[in-house]
């Protein structure tokens, strides 16, 4: 399989309200961490780090531009691969000791992580049955009703778990901005890793449907608008049998 240099393996689109989406075109679609930057008064933000094959740091100077907190909206291998890179770093208290001790097996990294799931391969000397996520000990940790400020702005930290014990949504609502992880994601959501849970995550669901939200940046595949939000949450919850009140 071809491998791309390191220069070509990230690509940087600007959005609207000083987002950046940062992506690695060469993972497959549904692999792919969708990777946000938060450009804020005082700091920055960057909302998970990618698989990490290639160095965020070296190869997107927007991440080193001003002060940083690198937050990990939970500790699966697409989403903290690059967290070891930056001097602040959070994550919510249910998956701390994930993003200090990662393993093949807790980051799901195995069984994932095969050449399958690259349409290129990374620079040498990557190798996917040697691929292993970073220690990368948080320097804050994150509760439900905590909030990131950024001097200008300021987003609150929601709890999802669901999808994983320590996942959390980033709602900012003077711009009713959601930045949802993988609890929900135009997309076909996983619900069946070793740690996720079912209860949780129609709760988790249930509670998102309240907030009026008018985009989303999910964890996973293009952003999309509040109505189409509430449409996802709602047959999603009506699949699982849920009574849910009208719109």
């Amino acid at each position: 399989m071809q491998r791309i240099s390191p220069d070509k393996w990230y690509e940087v689109r600007r959005l609207a309200d000083d987002v950046t989406a940062i992506g690695e075109p060469y993972i497959q679609e549904f692999y792919r961490c969708n990777i946000w930057h938060v450009r804020g008064r005082d700091r920055d933000m960057l909302i998970d780090s990618g698989m990490g094959v290639v160095s965020l740091r070296e190869w997107v100077p927007l991440v080193t531009e001003r002060d940083l907190i690198a937050v990990a909206s939970h500790t699966h291998f697409d989403h903290i691969g690059c967290h070891h890179e930056f001097e602040c770093r959070a994550v919510h208290a249910a998956e701390a000791d994930l993003l200090a001790n990662p393993t093949r097996q807790n980051t799901l990294a195995d069984p994932y992580v095969t050449d399958g799931i690259f349409d290129a391969l990374p620079p040498e000397p990557y190798c996917s049955a040697c691929y292993a996520v970073k220690r990368a000990p948080a320097t804050r940790i994150l509760e439900d009703g905590d909030v990131i400020d950024l001097g200008d702005r300021v987003f609150e930290v929601i709890h999802t778990p669901g999808h994983s014990p320590g996942g959390i949504a980033l709602w900012e609502a003077r711009t009713a901005t959601l930045f949802s992880g993988d609890i929900l994601y135009d997309g076909p959501l996983i619900e069946d890793t070793y740690h996720a849970n079912a209860q949780d995550y129609v709760a988790s669901m249930e509670r998102l449907l309240r907030l009026p939200v008018r985009i989303v940046h999910g964890g996973h595949f293009p952003s999309f608008d509040g109505a189409r939000y509430r449409q996802l949450i709602r047959a999603w919850l009506e699949g699982k049998g849920r009574t849910v009140p009208p719109a």
